[in-house]
């Protein structure tokens, strides 16, 4: 196993990789820039580097600091977390020329996966659905409306490079299409460096369903289960939860396959999640992209397949086999998790700003990953998210249940947050029956 682990990231998923490698009798390395001194994650870890200032290009992008930062330390392993670095295929293979272990798949498969339009066509190869679209980035935009006269309004205009519901736009009409065009092209030279658009079928009603996949030291690539994710707000998600209610066996077993193909036609190894879109009218679901790490999300799989997926991943980036059987994989209960945002719970607009109160609920089933407490301060240089309220029961009923209680005793003052979002999901019927699907946030309000 390996012996010493630099977490290369922040906040909340620095906490949560540094917890899992001290349970394991691993030394936990922290960076941290000067915005986050002060964090729970760079006090609980056994070093921590002070690695740039709060720019995240001089910080936690930083890969010479970071480097510079593993060798002071002698750290054995680097692990990206989410954001900043982790899907950065560069980086992975500097890290391993380093003569370190890079905690993630390997940089081929980021690579593979992290431009749309390859990993369309490498997963249509693989006999995986994918969604009528361009096979080509539309060159301009003459290019881009004669391929959406082809697929058909609406259409969804997508950056090549993006990730993360990021450099996305919808077109109604070829009206629309100019601009959205223009808009998503500049996002994404702008935000990735690379302008390439493709086109995709836009389906108004449909419901986002990823399946968790890890390849395994041996070469197996196994699926460990789905999880629902179509609460959402700007593209981005709010909610996850597992197993899918849209999911029936049939379904989810078409689904585990589709995922397994997909890590297998591009020798996946680690951590990583295929996320798909399902139309619950004919229970038809397309490929939408591979996230080459480890998912915000992760939590709720653990709590239904009983692992620790950190834990998975060290084992595999060490050459171990997991601590599971592949071949018995079975999933028991339900879990749904709430990213806890500083933002505006109407219009989810960021709130930064100093956590005066910080009170964490408790009780059967209920897990938070935060990665704050009181007195820190929630600065407007990262990603908002504050926290993940995880909770779990026997049935997706007591979930809820225990999520509605939960979020009720949740108190943080300061920061705007999302909490009461929560709460007012918590009795919309249409979530709590389950027949939702991406559009329920824009019902909401």
């Amino acid at each position: 196993m390996i012996e010493s682990l630099l977490v290369a990231n922040r906040g909340e998923i620095a906490r949560r990789v540094i917890r899992t490698a001290k349970r394991l009798g691993i030394r936990a390395i922290a960076v941290y820039s000067e915005a986050d001194a002060d964090l729970p994650f760079v006090a609980e870890a056994d070093e921590a580097v002070l690695i740039g200032p709060p720019n995240p290009a001089q910080s936690y992008r930083n890969v010479e600091a970071i480097l510079a930062a593993a060798k002071s330390t002698g750290a054995q392993a680097i692990h990206p977390g989410y954001g900043f670095l982790s899907e950065n295929a560069e980086f992975a293979r500097t890290v391993e020329a380093s003569g370190l272990i890079w905690v993630g798949p390997g940089a081929d498969a980021i690579t593979a996966m992290g431009d749309k339009i390859n990993a369309r066509n490498l997963m249509a190869a693989a006999g995986v659905p994918v969604a009528p679209g361009t096979t080509d980035p539309a060159a301009d935009l003459d290019a881009a409306v004669a391929a959406a006269a082809e697929i058909g309004y609406p259409v969804m205009v997508k950056a090549a490079a993006g990730g993360g519901g990021m450099g996305m736009g919808v077109a109604v009409d070829e009206a629309a299409l100019r601009t959205e065009y223009d808009k998503v092209r500049a996002f994404a030279e702008r935000m990735f460096g690379d302008g390439s658009v493709l086109i995709e079928r836009y389906f108004p009603r449909v419901r986002h369903v990823e399946v968790q996949i890890l390849g395994l030291a041996d070469g197996r690539v196994v699926a460990l289960g789905e999880r629902e994710c179509s609460v959402q707000r700007r593209n981005q998600k709010l909610v996850e939860e597992s197993p899918s209610p849209a999911v029936s066996p049939e379904l989810r077993q078409r689904f585990l396959a589709a995922a397994v193909r997909a890590g297998e036609a591009v020798g996946y190894r680690n951590a990583g999640t295929v996320e798909c879109l399902l139309d619950p009218t004919t229970n038809e679901f397309f490929f939408l992209e591979m996230n080459t790490r480890l998912q915000v999300e992760h939590p709720v799989t653990e709590y239904v397949y009983g692992i620790d997926l950190v834990e998975e991943q060290l084992r595999v980036a060490s050459g171990l086999a997991p601590t599971f059987d592949p071949d018995a994989l079975t999933p028991s209960g339900h879990a749904v998790e709430m990213r806890i945002n500083a933002e505006d719970p109407k219009r989810f607009l960021p709130g930064p700003g100093v956590v005066k109160t910080w009170v964490e609920p408790t009780g059967a089933g209920v897990r938070v990953d935060s990665g704050y407490t009181g007195g820190n301060t929630v600065t407007p240089f990262y990603d908002s998210l504050m926290a993940k309220l995880i909770v779990s029961g026997d049935t997706r009923e007591e979930a809820l249940e225990r999520a509605k209680a939960a979020v009720a005793a949740f108190r943080i003052e300061g920061p705007k947050n999302n909490l009461p979002f929560f709460a007012e999901l918590l009795e919309n019927e249409e979530f709590l029956s389950g027949a939702y699907d991406t559009g329920i946030v824009s019902r909401m309000r």
